[in-house]
């Protein structure tokens, strides 16, 4: 396997006024492709802000992050934005699927930023939607969905992109243990059968028991990796 990301002694200082908080202390961390990940850690250990910066949702304050062997920590923000739309998959605890559009427009959504025809849109939603288990729910919009099949939609619309890696932010959390544990099955796969790369942020000790490896956090510290 090739390192996909590599973090060198990044810290986060986030700044109100006189005061300051520093969110990560200066850590490291490499992840190979194909791996799946767990990032664990109590509220404020800073495995949020470990995501944000590995997702280019936010910059780190000092320190280096590669991104495909490519240092990537001073990127703009329309230069992040555009690394995250082609690169960069994700899947939260509140699915954020847009009310007015049905399962089908919602997968199709990023493509769209990335100027792709509506036809060839609509071709690789299908196709991926299929892959969840989603095809017979194209015309549903969300608020017609259970749980899990909203969550199912948004991980659709995560990888319809066919990104380098997927973030998953407490994937589990709104959902009951018996469809929890299909959408882990559901991770699993795509790890074990087509070698997705996959970091999964999460409180659930059954969840973080799924994946290859374990980061655990603690006030802005690696302690075990």
């Amino acid at each position: 396997m090739s390192s996909l990301i590599e973090l060198q002694n990044i810290t986060k200082v986030y700044r109100s006024g006189e005061s300051e908080f520093h969110a990560l202390k200066g850590i490291s961390f490499q992840l190979m492709r194909g791996e799946m990940v767990a990032i664990v850690g109590s509220s404020g250990s800073g495995k949020s802000t470990m995501m944000n910066i590995m997702g280019f949702l936010d910059h780190c304050s000092t320190g280096n992050y590669f991104f495909s062997g490519e240092n990537v920590s001073r990127l703009t923000d329309l230069e992040l934005a555009k690394t995250r739309n082609h690169k960069i998959g994700f899947v939260f605890q509140s699915f954020f699927l847009l009310p007015r559009l049905n399962a089908l427009q919602n997968v199709m959504l990023p493509l769209f930023y990335r100027e792709e025809s509506e036809a060839l849109a609509r071709k690789k939603a299908l196709s991926i939607l299929k892959k969840v288990g989603m095809e017979k729910f194209i015309d549903h919009r969300p608020n017609q969905l259970s749980g899990g099949q909203q969550q199912r939609v948004a991980i659709a619309r995560a990888l319809v992109g066919d990104p380098d890696v997927i973030f998953a932010d407490e994937p589990t959390g709104s959902l009951d243990s018996k469809t929890g544990i299909e959408v882990m099955d559901l991770f699993l796969r795509l790890n074990q059968e087509e070698g997705r790369t996959l970091v999964v942020v999460t409180h659930d000790k059954e969840v973080s028991r799924l994946c290859q490896r374990v980061v655990a956090l603690k006030d802005g510290l690696i302690l075990c990796d």
